[in-house]
């Protein structure tokens, strides 16, 4: 799977191009604005890249109006279409947010419903009583997602809803040649709906990646052969900067031995879960890291440890915003991209990432484990790299047996020598790879 050795990248388009909050269904051609960002993505190291919310929506995206039109504010699908040939062309693939689990009162089954009430055809398509009321005084009661009444929740146990639903998938895939999906809410989702979902694109495009929103319990009651092949990495999300927060890298290390280490009961062994420091919902790493000389050691711990990362628009250069000022910052639009040493060093991550076996499918084992320090390894049959992380401002010497006396940096192509212990810099990582 193509996924599972890519470096992704994060754009939430109605932020991102600046459109307004309410759609005007004014037509601005603002989708175009990607194409002059395409040669920073691919100098970023990203070879994929993901797109929340593209369709016509009442609000923020995540309340559909029309799953086969991109946002009037966005542009049109013509528009769409050609950011996607010139991605594809630049080697990015395109991942768009499947947002299946409910729908704005703007989608227009839903108007049909407002209309003619217990006479339409698509009543049953939503979850209905038209013996209450809404907030919105309509003369029924419907579901809305966790009570909020602008999401309106679909009924993905009518075959006439996923009918629907799996067409537009096919209307993407063969208008915008898509390679994959981001379900959100997965969790909420039903499964047998999630398993025609993975039935139906399998049988349209090979290697179609589907990776799904999820926060906390077992991933693997979506996560596997019959339905999801990933899903969000939350539970690291949260060990990621809070270990740097509060010095204490048992943290992180403790779910990722949970997850991904080398006891029997290991819970996501083999699989590959989308790893980030932050997102379109939360504030950005660089607001929330209290040490700012952690922020380049927090990437190189996502892009180490298992999973497929994947960076935000604009956290690159380490873009601010905190999640109580709002979905407008944390969604910004910047007039153009900046590289500069968080870039580079990003950059270079992400292709020591990518071309490393063991770093995209090694498996997971602890060396070295302090409050401020931790050593991993990734190992699998043709490459063995050991993970090195310095969260003290002061230099620590590691004493552990590396089996072998020398390696070479992934990141930078220094060669390290392991004779008399290994003498990590203040605020450093390294990616070694050991030489046989």
């Amino acid at each position: 799977m193509w996924a599972y050795d890519s470096v992704f990248y994060q754009i939430y388009p109605l932020g991102f191009c600046g459109a307004p909050f309410e759609n005007d269904g004014k037509l601005e051609h603002r989708i175009l604005k990607v194409n002059d960002w395409i040669p920073h993505i691919k100098k970023l190291g990203a070879n994929a890249i993901y797109f929340s919310p593209v369709f016509e929506s009442d609000t923020h995206g995540y309340n559909t109006r029309d799953y086969r039109k991109i946002d009037t504010r966005l542009g049109t699908n013509e528009d769409f279409v050609e950011v996607c040939k010139n991605l594809h062309e630049a080697g990015i693939k395109v991942v768009l947010d499947g947002v299946f689990n409910h729908v704005g009162r703007g989608f227009w089954a839903f108007q049909d419903v407002l209309e003619k009430k217990w006479d339409s055809p698509y009543k049953d398509w939503f979850h209905i009583s038209f013996d209450g009321n809404s907030n919105y005084n309509d003369g029924l009661w419907y579901e809305g997602w966790e009570g909020n009444y602008d999401l309106v929740k679909l009924n993905l146990q009518n075959p006439a809803v996923v009918d629907h639903l799996l067409e537009s998938v096919s209307y993407w895939v063969n208008t915008f040649d898509i390679d994959g999906l981001r379900l959100d809410v997965a969790y909420c989702l039903d499964h047998d709906f999630i398993r025609r979902l993975r039935s139906h694109c399998d049988s349209l495009k090979k290697d179609f990646f589907l990776v799904g929103e999820t926060l906390h319990g077992d991933y693997n009651q979506i996560m596997n052969d019959s339905m999801l092949h990933s899903v969000t990495n939350y539970e690291c999300y949260k060990g990621l900067h809070s270990s740097f927060n509060s010095m204490n890298m048992f943290e992180i290390n403790h779910s990722l031995l949970r997850q991904f280490g080398p006891e029997n009961w290991t819970l996501y062994k083999g699989k590959h879960l989308l790893s980030f420091v932050d997102n379109h919902d939360v504030s950005r790493i660089a607001s929330l890291l209290t040490n700012e000389k952690h922020l380049p050691l927090i990437y190189a711990l996502c892009f180490g440890m298992p999973g497929i990362p994947c960076v935000y628009y604009g956290s690159e250069w380490g873009a601010k915003a905190r999640k109580e000022e709002g979905d407008p910052a944390l969604r910004a639009c910047f007039d153009a991209p900046v590289e500069n040493e968080l870039f580079d060093w990003i950059s270079k991550l992400a292709e020591a990432k990518k071309n490393s076996p063991a770093l995209n499918y090694g498996d997971f084992t602890s060396i070295v484990l302090t409050n401020k320090q931790c050593i991993f390894q990734r190992r699998c049959d043709s490459e063995r790299v050991l993970v090195a992380i310095n969260a003290d401002g002061e230099s620590y010497t590691a004493h552990f047996d590396a089996g072998c006396g020398t390696a070479v940096d992934l990141i930078t192509g220094a060669e390290h020598d392991f004779g008399g212990g290994s003498e990590l810099p203040p605020y450093s990582a390294y990616f070694w790879r050991m030489e046989r």
